[in-house]
């Protein structure tokens, strides 16, 4: 993620399909790509950070995200697949905003966090098993009990 102060040149005329932020509006950003994914997890750290629900996520090429306004707050931590994992919220409200990992290319939005969440139409349910009975996992798009086939 960049901060708009420092987007890079060749993003400089780079058109912007979504933006988002915290409930607050202490910090707000810019998606000037189309998402490769639009995904939904189940995962147990996921229904840690969302307060049990699933995870609604879009995820960009590196790069893809500006931050306008505002600076969230990450939190790191070792996953059970073993890569350092990074969750970001608002340090004021604690919307949570971004995700990643070390061993990712790729940025994570929020779908809770966009400015329009209609924006947001999953395309793959990851991590099933892990899905308490009463989370709906949509079996109309593949679905997979942890993530899905490598790329």
């Amino acid at each position: 993620m960049q901060e708009a102060s420092l987007k890079r040149a060749s993003h400089a005329d780079a058109q912007v399909h979504l933006t988002g932020g915290c409930q607050c509006g202490a910090v707000r950003y810019a998606v000037t790509d189309e998402p490769i994914m639009a995904a939904t997890c189940h995962c147990r750290d996921c229904q840690y950070s969302s307060g049990g629900a699933p995870a609604h996520a879009l995820i960009f090429p590196a790069g893809s995200v500006t931050l306008l306004r505002g600076q969230a707050r990450e939190h790191r931590y070792k996953s059970d697949s073993g890569h350092i994992v990074m969750r970001s919220f608002c340090p004021d409200c604690g919307t949570p905003l971004f995700g990643g990992s070390d061993s990712t290319t790729y940025e994570v939005v929020r779908a809770g966090s966009l400015d329009d969440p209609e924006a947001f139409h999953t395309r793959v349910s990851l991590w099933t098993d892990s899905a308490p009975s009463w989370h709906h996992v949509d079996k109309s798009v593949p679905h997979f009990p942890k993530n899905g086939p490598p790329a």
